[in-house]
């Protein structure tokens, strides 16, 4: 069941939404050749502590960090660890965190120092595809009109959208219905009404979409070695039109 969310939910989430951002903006001052994931999950848990935020990643399913760091290759769901990053590297960053009973979750692809032009137009086209899609979160539309929007608009700049992990519904639960695929033929799935509250999230990548789990049961890498990236926001459905609830103000 798809849960339509009254104005006080909205603005719960939109609290949510505002400590992820802020959130993000602590991860974007501090990406840099040397420092490693780890010290930027212990900012974020310390930023949320701050904030009196409850991780929403930290102990789902067993998951054992507050923000899921991913470089590389890695799609999604990479641990913090002890490694320095690396000039030229690729980082994706995906935060949650419960504020007043609700969720918020957004992630990011951000550049470790230079990195080269095909890596960048990695990341311009999966931001591009995530904001393409929010535009089609419109009342009366359908949940596969975000899905096609997406899904064309980066197999056109030759990347590629991974199938096996989708966008969802959001509010009291980090997941709740619906799914919302990034690929797929327009005008299919649930209609679209005020008061959704969905988390849309293109993942791509420069080469084909197979991915694997490895043995840690979270760290999803693409099959082929190619790199990948990740964007994602917390929205509302209104009769305005989409509203991002997981934008820096």
């Amino acid at each position: 069941m798809i849960v339509i969310k009254s104005d006080p939910e909205i603005a719960a989430m939109r609290r949510a939404g505002r400590v992820v951002a802020q959130a993000h903006e602590i991860v974007a001052g501090h990406v840099r050749p040397g420092v490693t994931t780890k010290q930027l999950d212990q900012l974020v848990e310390d930023f949320f502590r701050s904030q009196n935020a409850i991780p929403a990643f930290k102990g789902y399913n067993g998951y054992p960090a507050t923000i899921c760091a991913s470089i590389n290759e890695v799609v999604v769901h990479g641990i913090p660890n002890d490694v320095p990053l690396e000039e030229g590297w690729i980082l994706s960053v995906d935060i949650g965190a419960f504020v007043d009973g609700f969720c918020g979750d957004s992630a990011w692809t951000y550049p470790v120092g230079r990195i080269d032009q095909e890596a960048q137009r990695l990341l311009d086209v999966t931001e591009k595809s995530l904001f393409l899609g929010i535009e089609k979160a419109l009342v009366g539309n359908r949940i596969s009109d975000i899905s096609h929007q997406v899904q064309t608009f980066v197999e056109s700049n030759g990347f590629s959208v991974v199938r096996d992990f989708v966008g969802h519904g959001i509010g009291r639960r980090m997941h709740e219905a619906p799914q919302i695929p990034n690929f797929g033929l327009p005008g299919r799935g649930p209609r679209l009404k005020s008061g959704m509250t969905l988390a849309i999230e293109p993942m791509v990548t420069a080469g084909n979409y197979y991915v694997e789990i490895l043995p840690d049961n979270w760290t999803t890498v693409t099959v082929d070695g190619s790199w990948a990236a990740h964007f994602e926001h917390t929205i509302v459905v209104t009769n305005d039109g989409p509203d991002i609830l997981t934008a820096v103000l």
